[in-house]
């Protein structure tokens, strides 16, 4: 038999590594079940901030949108919006309006389908955890409750407005058992002038088929005039921002 001195302290290496890839690779599913029928798995912490690296730029401009299409339980999202949040506190945490402002605009530039429920209602509890935290965190002792109420409910609004539970292949609404509905997969616009927004509702096909989309890749693109063929299919008045949610149809 061949020894080698070193290979008990290699072994004692490398079990902890093994235990923390098995333990990453758990956490990245909720069960083989799930795996098998919806292929779904999580990217990883790691990988999502090394992905999100690649477009540092955007991840940092606050007003800059993002889509995930298969947003499971959003970590995507979340890294972006904390990333996001970190800028806004950087400018505007001195003001309580002026951060309530650009962290709502935070939000409504994040977008998400999912064709789990679970996973859609998730994301959306999850983003709203980390803007809410980061609200008491810097502002606890000075929010005035009522605002605090209102401000909430916007919150809310928005992410409900934009993480759906959906089919991003077929452009539809699903079921509780990730069947096809009837129902379109339907988007709101979110553009801000001074303390008010603007609302305006597209379906999510009409975003995908213009060509210029195809190109680009991005959702309600800021390429100036060709953004004006798109066609909504409802707009609502200017609103302030903190009564966003009064627009509930």
């Amino acid at each position: 038999m061949c020894y080698s001195p070193n290979s008990s302290i290699l072994r004692i290496m490398i079990k902890p590594l093994l235990k923390e890839e098995s333990e990453r690779q758990l956490s990245q599913i909720k069960s083989r079940k799930r795996v098998q029928d919806h292929g779904e798995v999580f990217t990883a912490e790691r990988e999502v901030k090394a992905m999100c690296d690649l477009v540092k730029d955007e991840t940092e401009r606050i007003d800059s949108r993002f889509l995930e299409p298969a947003c499971g339980d959003g970590n995507f999202l979340a890294e972006i919006l904390k990333r996001k949040l970190a800028v806004v506190e950087k400018l505007y945490s001195k003001s309580i309006s002026d951060w309530e402002k650009f962290s709502i605009q935070a939000l409504t530039s994040l977008y998400g389908i999912d064709i789990l429920q679970d996973n859609a209602r998730i994301c959306r509890e999850r983003l709203f955890n980390i803007w809410l935290n980061e609200y008491q965190r810097l502002f606890d002792k000075k929010i005035n409750l009522t605002e605090q109420d209102e401000i909430k409910k916007a919150a809310t609004f928005i992410l409900n407005r934009n993480i759906l539970c959906g089919n991003a292949l077929s452009l539809k609404e699903v079921d509780e058992t990730q069947n096809d509905t009837d129902h379109p997969i339907i988007f709101s616009e979110w553009s801000f002038v001074s303390s008010n927004i603007k609302r305006r509702d597209f379906t999510f096909r009409e975003l995908v088929n213009q060509e210029y989309m195809k190109d680009e890749g991005s959702l309600f693109s800021d390429l100036g005039d060709e953004a004006e063929i798109f066609s909504p299919i409802k707009e609502y008045p200017l609103i302030n921002f903190r009564r966003v949610y009064e627009q509930s149809e």
